[in-house]
């Protein structure tokens, strides 16, 4: 049996039927019991299973070097079972887990300094925070990479806020850089963009809702070099959701001043049940996390219970894996659907920087037959049906489908899009690259 296993075996699914069978034949059990003519795919993405090996190889190195980085950094922070207790009330009594989860993470991201709290309600609140530790009124933001995600506009104060306390609000002016003709960051534009009065450079790495690349950490640094050379007093914030462990190097480690990012997204693991991130430069993470509670209390307080302590530390170790599952499935979903006709975004076969694969449906009708497939594949609230309509931070309206055991756990499998043309579908995660397999043939049959 363990010479039918070998490491010269490949794991991927164009190879296991044979490692099914050698099995089978040693332990002497029928194989009729297994069915094993019976495929768990469509042809078509069968077809595209068997095409992606390369492709399939080259993440599974990814995730290795990743998890070895999440390796080292938990054992520098000594990490021991104590470190699970969490804490109550104020936090004070807290029995390390706190510190040491900061210390792993900062290291892992390449930071001075971290701040990982289960107070982050999402994303968008813990890029809130890493805002306003840089701004002032009288000072300007500037996005780089064109308009930023919908649920920042209303923080920023490019749709009204109604007095609720926008960067506009307080007096701190906004501009944009529009993105290239094909979709990348205009750097001619952006040589020229910053001003004396451009205190934070704002830089989106995942696509969003729009129709375009999403950027490498090497063309994050690029930027960053860019806007430094115009205005050295000038601070650049990054957008990291979406992004964690996708590449080998991270934007602090690139010159990026502060990134911040969800929990319940790749650096979750798919297991954290809450919570959000900001890491960076020691005085701007505290900035952070001052704006987060209140100045003055710093980062020492806090209380988070110790089941989802638990979670926090060993999602984090799971990230790596997780997140290339997520990428593996990308390329799939991106082999299948172009192969149907449908333009994708990224390309197949493409590197990826983020865990989002768009595909443009061209019509209401077929974005939501998308995602209603996707709903019914799901493992939690599959009966269900997404029903579009109005959401909190969305000038658009949006349907979701997200039969997750976290509610908003996009890691997990999930997909969304705004209802409006060019009715693009965006795809997220996955705890296995099969779980889009068997979600691919629910989306064939419908669409």
């Amino acid at each position: 049996m363990f010479t039918a296993l070998s490491c010269a075996t490949s794991a991927y699914p164009t190879h296991t039927l044979s490692a099914s069978k050698a099995v089978v034949s040693s332990s002497r059990v029928s194989a009729s019991a297994f069915h094993p003519k019976e495929q768990p795919f469509v042809p078509e993405v069968e077809k595209a299973v068997d095409s992606l090996y390369l492709e399939f190889r080259a993440v599974d190195n990814l995730v290795a070097n990743n998890t070895a980085r999440v390796l080292k950094a938990f054992q520098n922070a000594r990490l021991g079972s104590h470190h699970f207790g969490g804490s109550t009330g104020y936090g004070h009594e807290e029995a390390g887990g706190r510190e040491a989860l900061d210390q792993a993470f900062a290291e892992i991201f390449g930071a001075e300094s971290a701040i990982v709290r289960a107070q982050f309600f999402s994303g968008t609140h813990a890029i809130t925070c890493a805002l306003f530790a840089f701004l002032r009124p009288g000072d300007e933001l500037l996005a780089v990479a064109g308009a930023p995600y919908d649920t920042l506009e209303e923080v920023i104060g490019i749709r009204d806020s109604n007095g609720l306390g926008s960067l506009k609000d307080f007096g701190i002016g906004y501009r944009e850089v529009p993105l290239a003709e094909d979709g990348g960051l205009d750097w001619d534009a952006l040589n020229i963009a910053l001003k004396s009065h451009t205190k934070c450079a704002l830089i989106q790495r995942s696509c969003g809702y729009s129709w375009r690349r999403s950027l490498s950490v090497d063309e994050i640094g690029r930027a960053i070099e860019i806007i430094k050379l115009q205005n050295p007093n000038c601070l650049v914030m990054v957008d990291n959701c979406y992004g964690e462990f996708v590449e080998r190097i991270e934007p602090p480690m690139v010159g990026a001043d502060l990134i911040a990012g969800s929990l319940i997204k790749n650096p979750g693991g798919t297991i954290a049940p809450c919570g959000g991130y900001v890491a960076g430069r020691k005085k701007w993470v505290e900035a952070a996390a001052a704006r987060l509670s209140a100045p003055g209390l710093g980062v020492d307080c806090g209380s988070t219970p110790g089941d989802i302590m638990r979670t926090f530390f060993q999602g984090l170790f799971l990230s790596p894996q997780m997140v290339g599952e997520a990428i593996k499935g990308s390329f799939l979903i991106a082999e299948v659907m172009a192969a149907r006709g449908y333009k994708v975004q990224p390309l197949c076969r493409v590197p990826r920087h983020d865990t989002v694969q768009a595909v443009q449906l061209g019509s209401r009708e077929r974005l939501l037959a998308f995602c209603e497939a996707v709903q019914r594949s799901s493992p939690v609230s599959s009966f269900t049906k997404p029903i579009a309509g109005a959401t909190p931070g969305y000038a658009s309206e949006v349907i979701f489908a997200d039969g997750t055991f976290i509610d908003g756990s996009t890691s997990e499998l999930s997909c969304d899009g705004p209802l409006r043309e060019p009715f693009s579908v965006f795809c997220q995660g996955g705890t296995h690259w099969t779980q889009w397999g068997l979600v691919l043939g629910e989306v064939l049959k419908n669409l």
